[in-house]
């Protein structure tokens, strides 16, 4: 079997197999339509994580045969006429930070003990609810914390777009699947960008949904403010929109309506705000900010109005954001075992997670007004957008860096320092519970991909995928197989 590969380290496994290079839904609608065997389907994904997966380094943990069983099985119900999920059969994978019988999680860090689960969490019961078969467990950097998927001892996950590169992180190992073509939609979860920034340099779309659409993880459920939300990387809106119609019609959301029927484009046209610059970090680079202002140029020949605001965010914003990272990673340090189970070896931390805990507990005074401020930034976050319906900022404010620039080993201030000045623009969504979307808007000049963010007021989960559907329909995503 040879790999697709071309002279400036770009890899991918598209070809002419079962899979071709159908999304997810144009697979899940041949699987149904019987056009397709889920057996034929899913060999063909594992041919396809065999071409590429010795470079990515995706896989935290594989589970090859158990999907090839489930697969079968699936044909044997749709032989019988069963009525099956919308995604029922597509080949997919879970992240190596929520509980999936048969499997060890392990958060992405050697501090934790690889014991398989015996049953599944309630995040995997209700991803599985969609019909996806997931084929193993993908890697992410310790505790999701940093924004490129990497783990000690120079363990990495590599871009397909060029493999010298970061697929960005947590969810680095499930986008690069994704955009290899091994798979074609993925489990991710976002606690400050981490479906977003692997979706942006990647060349995929990664969605952010508003809290209240699913169920948490034991490590995430009990946080003070709730930060983390369940999704997945695609490589077209519509795959977004197919996993969230699946995933509504066995989890009705809790105080959020429904996304319901997402419609090819908005009723009416939108006022959008644009934020150029973030008030965290480095100044936005030149490719970054000419992808940025093109994609404005694009949504105002749809008819939109776009306008240069500010970022809505307190210039508190940075630091308290910071210390409340720090907070949880002190809670990780000290309860690990109850929060991960037993076996969990705090002498096995990484430097970023120790670098962490330790600012938390310099800083442990201030705990009472960080809570206070950044819960205030949740109530009014809405309150922000003033006239706008939504806002338009880059995911990440310069290019993608290669591997290694946030390696798990390296010192905790210069992985600060780095990481700090990368990610600017992603956890406001986070700390608000509001929902936010990438969508790749074009390419820097050495031909890697960028995304730009949209984001809404809690609840707006609809108008975001629906621009999105309008804006991928007037400006197709680039392939990396094109």
């Amino acid at each position: 079997m040879t790999r697709s590969t071309d002279n400036h380290g770009r890899l991918h496994a598209f070809r002419d197999d079962a899979l071709g290079t159908d999304d997810a839904t144009g697979l899940a609608e041949r699987l149904r339509d019987g056009d397709l065997h889920p057996g034929e389907a899913m060999q063909a994904a594992l041919d396809r994580i065999a071409t590429v997966e010795p470079t990515l380094g995706a896989f935290a943990y594989t589970d090859f045969d158990r999907a090839v069983d489930r697969a079968r099985a699936l044909g044997d119900r749709l032989r019988a006429g069963d009525t099956l999920p919308l995604l029922a059969g597509v080949p997919s994978a879970f992240k190596d930070n929520i509980t999936v019988a048969g499997n060890p999680t392990t958060m992405g860090s050697d501090a934790v003990n690889a014991v398989p689960a015996t049953t599944d969490g309630l995040v995997a019961t209700e991803l599985s609810a969609t019909g996806i078969i997931p084929v193993g467990m993908t890697n992410t950097p310790p505790f999701g914390w940093t924004a490129a998927t990497e783990r000690q001892g120079g363990r990495m996950a590599r871009n397909p777009w060029h493999t010298s590169r970061t697929p960005g992180g947590s969810s680095g190992g499930a986008a690069a699947l994704v955009a290899s073509g091994a798979l074609p939609i993925a489990h991710a979860n976002d606690g400050g960008g981490s479906v977003r920034i692997p979706a942006a340099v990647t060349g995929l779309v990664g969605f952010k949904p508003s809290q209240g659409r699913h169920s948490h993880e034991r490590y995430s459920k009990n946080m003070p403010i709730p930060i983390v939300s369940q999704s997945v990387v695609s490589r077209s809106v519509r795959d977004t929109v197919t996993f969230w119609t699946a995933f509504e019609a066995t989890r009705p959301p809790v105080k959020v309506p429904p996304i319901g029927q997402v419609a090819p484009a908005p009723a009416r046209r939108l006022r959008i705000g644009m934020v150029e610059q973030s008030p965290a970090g480095g100044p936005t680079d030149a490719a970054t900010l000419s992808v940025l202002r093109s994609a404005a140029r694009r949504l105002e020949d749809l008819g939109h109005h776009v306008d240069l605001m500010d970022a809505p965010v307190p210039a508190s914003f940075e630091s308290d954001f910071k210390d409340y990272w720090g907070i949880l990673a002190l809670a990780t340090s000290k309860q690990g075992a109850s929060l991960f189970g037993e076996g969990f070896d705090p002498d096995a931390l990484d430097p970023f997670t120790l670098g962490l805990a330790d600012n938390a507990r310099r800083r442990l005074l201030r705990l009472p007004l960080v809570l206070a401020r950044l819960a205030r930034t949740r109530r009014k976050y809405d309150e922000m957008f003033g006239e706008f319906d939504l806002i338009l900022n880059p995911v990440l404010n310069h290019e993608t860096p290669e591997v290694g620039y946030l390696d798990a080993d390296q010192d905790f201030a210069r992985h600060m320092e780095r990481v700090s000045n990368w990610v600017t623009f992603t956890p406001a969504q986070n700390i608000a519970g509001s929902p936010a979307i990438s969508i790749p808007a074009g390419q820097a000049p050495d031909g890697m991909p960028i995304g730009v963010q949209l984001g809404a007021r809690i609840g707006h989960d609809r108008t975001l995928l629906e621009i999105a559907s309008e804006y991928e329909a007037a400006y197709p995503f680039a392939r990396i197989w094109e």
